[in-house]
């Protein structure tokens, strides 16, 4: 039997001064997620929408640069799309971001046989006002797909899906980070601490630094050699952050702001430190946790559906309610004296979150999809 031909399409423009190969650099996940369905045995082609047309072939997966710059709204987007869909003949299309919801309804009525899964990127549902239009497109879909079925509840309490339109909890994506040697790590990256904890995100509202600030002064009463280092890119809060430091002689000398550091370092981090925290208040999925749990780090972040999703409920690591810095204290001294080996996490990312794994999630979907399918038409 012939291997399953899954078409991903993504509609978000690709930046038009960019050829196919710098797309597939800048936007990894592109890539990293067809790789984990090829892993299953599956045949993939990627579909992204652009400014020029181009063909790309890596490691077996066809990728395609499709010119929509003709195409004034999204329906016409979605036909041009169709078009060459139908000239690839896919089993199954998988299509990135519930937000593209009207293209998606534009190729299914062009290739009404042709089932559609949408997959969750941080999408919200419309504003009320526009919701019986959005009822419309999301008809098409033959299924969808968030990181954790909690994900989903924002949708189908508002009634956005048919009732038989199946609902899969899936990674948003996975990690190549692996676990390393921590004394090298430490020599190579200059961390330290006991323990040494580590913060990889945006210094904003979102990922609440300053309950973590709050949680790490209230911990080092009772761990004095703990250390906290933080990466992070964007840092809309990071005057009010560097005042709670100075303020306060619980983080002084305590807390390092490490600020923008390159991908490959936050490997090299990851494997230095002895705990990873995060205070985010809500994530589509989590990939900072992925890539420190791909290194075997043990987790200490919010009880939020997408993170309890990934550490299996908080079997791995300890969940803590967010925003609350007593019960986040608590977590960070319970982990570091009841620690994790590196291998146990690991063992569960390998199990649960690895391309392997989240490739045979994605074969069973398709299946399901395919298997339902044939039965309404039979």
């Amino acid at each position: 039997m012939p291997a399953l031909h899954i078409a991903q399409v993504n509609f978000f423009p690709a930046p038009s001064d960019l050829a196919l190969a710098e797309v597939l650099e800048q936007w990894p996940s592109l890539g990293d997620i067809a790789e984990a369905v090829a892993s299953a045995g599956m045949r993939v082609s990627v579909i992204q929408a652009g400014a020029s047309s181009e063909r790309l072939t890596r490691d077996g997966i066809n990728y395609h640069l499709v010119d929509v710059r003709s195409s004034e709204t999204a329906a016409e987007k979605g036909h041009r799309l169709a078009e060459y869909i139908n000239e690839i003949e896919p089993d199954v299309l998988h299509v990135h971001g519930l937000g593209f919801a009207e293209e998606a309804s534009a190729v299914s009525r062009y290739l009404p046989e042709l089932p559609i899964v949408l997959q969750d990127h941080a999408d919200r549902p419309s504003p009320w006002w526009q919701r019986n239009q959005w009822r419309s497109w999301y008809s098409c879909a033959s299924a969808v797909a968030f990181t954790a079925p909690d994900l989903a509840r924002p949708f189908t309490r508002a009634g956005m899906f048919k009732a038989q339109t199946s609902v899969f909890a899936i990674p948003e994506s996975s990690s190549r980070f692996t676990p390393g040697s921590r004394a090298l790590a430490r020599a190579e990256t200059g961390l330290y601490g006991d323990p040494c904890v580590l913060w990889v995100g945006h210094l904003n509202v979102g990922k609440d630094p300053l309950v973590v600030l709050d949680g790490v002064a209230r911990a080092a009463t009772r761990m004095p050699g703990m250390r906290l280092w933080c990466a992070f890119g964007s840092g809309a809060l990071l005057d009010r952050v560097q005042r709670r430091i100075d303020r306060d002689p619980q983080l002084q000398g305590r807390v390092h702001l490490l600020g923008k550091v390159n991908h490959a370092r936050v490997e090299s981090l990851m494997r230095a430190a002895d705990v990873f925290v995060s205070a985010s208040r809500s994530e589509s999925c989590g990939y900072a946790l992925l890539e420190a749990m791909a290194c075997g780090l043990p987790p200490v972040v919010t009880d939020i559906p997408s993170f309890r999703a990934l550490t299996g409920n908080g079997r791995i690591g300890r969940l803590w309610p967010r925003g609350d810095a007593e019960k986040l204290s608590e977590a960070l001294i319970s982990v570091t004296r009841n620690r994790p080996t590196c291998k146990q996490i690991r063992a569960h990312f390998d199990a649960s979150l690895s391309f392997a794994a989240v490739g045979r999630q994605w074969a069973q979907a398709y299946a399901q999809v395919l298997e339902s399918r044939c039965g309404r038409v039979t």
